[in-house]
């Protein structure tokens, strides 16, 4: 069998072709194919064709209108995940993610007797960009205790999440104004900031039982009864969230408002 050496082929004007050595073969110019079929692995980079490829696991390729380069892959895109407060705490950012929308609501304020109840807690909802934000502080704000006829319930508690957003906690009954119920609380600092529900006012004999704490955003209060003394007091857990406690019939004892919370949805950056 004949062999053919040679270092170089070049066309007839003796300056374009292709150099020849240890095994390589090297286009002196621009290399025009119509079809090719690779059956090995391609090494290197081009500025036109593929990047380096070193270092690059996992990575995407992307214009960027001059050239292509490698770009890191979102292991997802949409809501990645939702934490719930229900008590002060550290809202630390999961991997990932790079946006949250963070709800909180106030405390709710107590219930008195006589149908008087307490309002409920403000709420405030905010969009936060998290990329350069690693941990917030979380505020859940305690609620008002409940009372007996005459008596002022107590006012709800604050909730907040860092300096971002905060709600504040729903008055008790008959605390700003003698026989009437609890004013709701207010949201500040966020995109949406809404006003609690107020609390039912003083009540006749023939109203026992139609009194209702300020509803809050998360939903209504306690129950309550015409004729079982202190019903909502010893239901006032079943109650949403934020919520005003329920007044009671004449001598006996209102609820106390629910706690607030503070809802972080995470979302992929």
């Amino acid at each position: 069998m004949s062999k053919l050496k040679v270092s170089a082929i070049k066309d007839l004007t003796g300056n374009n072709g292709f150099m020849l050595a240890g095994g390589t073969i090297t286009a002196t110019t621009t290399l025009s194919v119509s079809d090719i079929t690779i059956n090995g692995t391609i090494t290197g980079g081009s500025t036109y064709i593929v990047p380096a490829q070193g270092g690059n696991e996992g990575k995407a390729l992307r214009s960027t209108g001059s050239g292509f380069a490698w770009s890191s892959v979102s292991a997802g895109s949409g809501i990645k995940s939702m934490q719930v407060w229900t008590s002060n705490g550290t809202w630390n950012k999961p991997a990932q993610v790079g946006s949250i929308i963070v709800t909180v609501v106030g405390a709710g304020g107590g219930g008195s007797g006589y149908n008087e109840s307490g309002g409920s807690g403000g709420m405030s909802e905010r969009v936060i960009d998290v990329t350069n934000t690693s941990s917030v502080s979380v505020t859940v704000g305690n609620p008002g205790g409940g009372t007996g006829y005459s008596g002022c319930g107590g006012n709800g508690n604050s909730s907040s999440f860092g300096s971002y957003c905060s709600a504040s906690g729903g008055y008790g009954a008959n605390c700003r104004q003698g026989r009437a119920g609890g004013i709701g609380g207010n949201g500040s600092g966020g995109n949406l900031n809404v006003y609690g529900g107020g609390g039912a006012g003083h009540g006749s004999y023939w109203a026992w039982g139609c009194h209702q704490g300020g509803t809050s955003f998360m939903g209504g209060s306690q129950p309550s009864s015409h004729q079982q003394c202190d019903y909502a007091h010893r239901h006032q857990s079943h109650a949403a969230w934020g919520a005003g406690g329920n007044g009671a019939r004449h001598g006996c004892r209102g609820a106390r408002g629910r706690e607030g919370v503070v809802v972080v949805q995470e979302f992929y950056g």
